[in-house]
């Protein structure tokens, strides 16, 4: 199973950036689609946005025009890049591929 280690989140202002990274162990990270979840408190975890080996990609429709998700597999990496952050996406995000999770990063957007 592969394993996943979240990194990148933090406090931030609304309106302002962040970006996650989600490392993956193993050497066929290429072949798996990615996937970025988040779940605040209360509420179910939700999809984000899902990359898949080709690098074709989905997005909440939330989350549409503001987020990026993007992988690099010389890197073993997928990101997810955060723009005009809003309070409602206070969540802790987790990252998902080959039926294996993250620990999780915690985003909270607040002035």
């Amino acid at each position: 199973q592969v394993q996943l280690v979240e990194s990148g989140g933090g406090l931030v202002q609304p309106g302002g950036s962040l970006r996650l990274s989600c490392a993956a162990s193993g050497s066929i990270f290429s072949i798996y689609a990615m996937g970025w979840y988040r779940q605040a408190p209360g509420k179910q975890r939700e999809l984000v946005a899902h990359i898949d080996s080709d690098g074709d990609k989905i997005y909440a429709n939330s989350v549409k025009g503001r987020f990026t998700i993007s992988r690099d597999n010389a890197k073993n990496t997928v990101y997810l890049q955060m723009n005009s952050l809003k309070p409602e996406d206070t969540a802790v995000y987790y990252c998902n591929a080959a039926g294996g999770w993250g620990q999780g990063t915690q985003v909270t957007v607040s002035s």
